[in-house]
């Protein structure tokens, strides 16, 4: 490997490291190498692999503070909401560790006359994951945890604009006890990620743009590979007429530009009853233009920077075809000051689904707020598009809030909350959010065959 990735820091603007990259050799060799080590790791007992995550847990806590910082300056991340996906990854381990065995232990299902059935769960085999930046902790580890527990060799490309924190990763579960054969960390962008798919892997699990995806699905096409896409979200809240529109505003005013609104399930359209519109926006707006912008590695800051320079441009267009087509701004609506990639919180009321704002993917600190007059209609305008990740409703009738989340097309929903993920329950998507699931019970078992025994006794 002579070539090299350069690593950057979006708040500042300039390289902080620069790190060995792979190539299509190098790919070749790590896969054909985890491929022969998978074997060995999977017939370990399932208590030998438990113990290793349970020491890299320990690692992970006892190092917390230096890989917050490693996460906050290679993408931009205010320093709080580092820490905060490093703690809330604890409990997503604690899930694995205490679910694994039970997932896949062999499930009887028949016995009668000396014939006995039963379901095994066998591993995959040789697992690659390609992940994302935005929370490159959480995303990484929902796949390569589950997958190292129930037996998987894993062939792993962090987001070239996650470097660091990936090869922190993977040191970590090395240090942990994982063979360095059965775990591997590739170094580069595209071309490597194209690399992996050249390879005889047993599943491919992605995370990232729909863009992305649909090409890892056509590169696959005819492999009768198993393939997991997570991808994104354009995703929905309504907010009632019954609903307290100042506790809404300020719950969804957080789950729109945390993380600076660089989350697949970041709230980016908002539909508010007319009867509480005008109240709802003006505690919104207040909220948002109350978060704090600046150096990311501050622990005051809430709004950091953008990761991707060229998302910038999109969302820009995005405002300018808002305004062109008789949206009204009320904060933000341009880029911040340089250095770095920067840009301010900005809302916009007065919107329709004529525009881009309120149709495609923003994946920033972008919200578009259209008041509605009925329930009917927002739920028209919430499945109203080509994603399905999660969709929310605001209101004190927890009946009437079912109701209309049981018609809502998305694989999660929310009721008086937004923007969480639970390690109990599986994380999926409809339409171009994306196909296959991680997380819950389900989630483990996705990394596994099932095989059907059929036992009969001699007579």
């Amino acid at each position: 490997m002579n070539a090299t990735l350069e690593i950057f820091d979006p708040a500042a603007g300039r390289p902080i490291a620069q790190v060995p990259a792979d190539d299509a050799t190098s790919v070749a060799a790590r896969a054909a190498a985890a491929r022969r080590a998978q074997p060995a790791w999977a017939a370990l007992p399932m208590a030998e692999r438990l113990a290793v995550v349970q020491r890299y847990r320990a690692a992970l806590v006892a190092q917390s503070d230096e890989l917050a910082a490693t996460l906050t300056r290679e993408v931009g991340k205010p320093i709080t909401q580092a820490k905060n996906e490093l703690q809330g990854l604890l409990p997503r381990l604690d899930f694995f560790l205490g679910q694994a065995e039970r997932a896949v232990r062999d499930e009887p299902v028949f016995d009668e006359a000396g014939m006995r059935e039963k379901i095994g769960h066998e591993p995959l085999g040789l697992v690659a994951n390609i992940s994302a930046w935005n929370y490159p902790w959480f995303v990484g580890n929902n796949v390569i945890v589950p997958a190292l527990l129930t037996g998987n060799a894993v062939v792993y490309k962090p987001s070239e604009y996650a470097t660091l924190s990936g090869l922190a990763c993977t040191r970590l579960l090395h240090a942990a006890g994982v063979p360095a054969e059965v775990l591997h960390c590739l170094v580069g962008a595209g071309a490597v990620g194209a690399a992996l798919l050249d390879q005889p892997i047993d599943g491919l699990f992605f995370t990232g743009s729909h863009a992305t995806g649909r090409r890892i699905a056509r590169a696959l096409a005819g492999r009768l590979v198993k393939l997991q896409l997570e991808l994104g979200g354009k995703d929905p809240s309504y907010v009632r007429a019954d609903a307290d529109p100042e506790a809404a505003a300020e719950s969804l005013a957080d789950g729109a530009m945390y993380n600076t609104g660089q989350s697949c399930c970041s709230v980016e359209r908002i539909y508010v009853h007319e009867s509480v519109h005008e109240a709802f926006v003006a505690r919104f707006v207040a909220t948002v233009s109350g978060f704090r912008r600046g150096d990311p590695m501050d622990p005051a800051t809430y709004i950091g920077a953008i990761t991707r320079a060229a998302q910038i441009e999109v969302l820009e267009a995005q405002v300018a075809d808002a305004l062109a087509k008789g949206a009204r701004l009320h904060c933000g609506g341009r880029r911040g000051a340089g250095p770095g990639n920067w840009f301010e919180p900005t809302v916009l009321t007065e919107v329709d689904h004529r525009m881009d704002v309120m149709r495609e993917e923003s994946f920033g600190p972008l919200v578009g707020i259209q008041k509605v007059r009925s329930d009917e209609e927002a739920l028209a305008l919430m499945n109203d598009t080509r994603y399905g990740l999660t969709a929310g409703v605001y209101t004190k009738d927890e009946a009437g809030a079912r109701a209309l989340l049981a018609r809502v097309r998305a694989g999660s929903v929310y009721w008086n909350c937004c923007d969480r993920v639970s390690p109990r329950l599986p994380w999926s998507g409809v339409g171009d959010s994306g196909i296959g699931l991680t997380l819950g019970v389900e989630g483990i078992r996705t990394f596994t065959r099932p095989k059907a025994w059929h036992l009969r006794s001699p007579a």
